[in-house]
């Protein structure tokens, strides 16, 4: 019997709404805004990208109507990068700001929290 070993990120640098860049697969080079975190699978959710068809069984109850909808399907934490606002792409630091924890910009060191 195989064994699988999964790896947990313990820490995710990347958050809700925060804009990242995908710097690798077949969606390389587009920017979204984060919809959803998974840190247990370290995957997330990035909005028109990696979108997938997914059949869809109409629900009168729901208003749903049936047929082939697109939706985004989660990509590794480690395929895309987080969006400065003046950089661009970059690394995620840390640093204490007053009695807080905050993620900085590598390059330019300026507080990425919106």
């Amino acid at each position: 019997m195989k064994q699988t070993t999964t790896t947990a990120h313990k820490r995710v640098d990347i958050r809700h709404n925060d804009t990242v860049k995908v710097i690798k697969g077949r969606d390389r080079g587009k920017q979204g805004r984060v919809l959803r975190v998974l840190p247990d699978e370290g995957k997330i959710l990035v909005e028109h990208v990696m979108m997938m068809k997914k059949h869809v069984r109409p629900n009168p109850q729901a208003n749903i109507q049936g047929g082939i909808a697109d939706q985004e399907a989660p990509i590794s934490i480690s395929n895309v990068m987080l969006v400065c606002a003046s950089c661009g792409p970059v690394r995620v630091g840390h640093e204490m700001r007053g009695d807080r924890k905050a993620r900085i910009c590598k390059k330019c060191g300026t507080t990425l929290e919106k």
